[in-house]
């Protein structure tokens, strides 16, 4: 799934940013290409370390919304 994912967000912010840079007309495959490869590979290690960080953080969210919904239950 990383993998996936940082290829499709790598080729859009690619392409978005390629044609903001050099305008629709001036855009072309190796242009966009060239930019799409720097971008994922500073996309994709950078993913597989930040991973765990973001998931631990969703973790902790969930469970804190958990105690807080349980503790407003036990208030009613």
């Amino acid at each position: 799934m990383p993998f996936i994912l940082s290829v499709l967000m790598t080729a859009i912010i690619s392409l978005v940013s390629t044609i903001k840079a050099l305008g629709f007309a001036q855009i072309t495959f190796a242009n966009w290409l060239s930019a799409w490869a720097w971008s994922w590979i500073v996309a994709f290690p950078t993913l597989l370390i930040v991973l765990p960080l973001v998931k631990k953080i969703v973790q902790l969210l969930v469970q804190w919304k958990l105690k807080r919904m349980k503790s407003d239950k036990s208030t009613l």
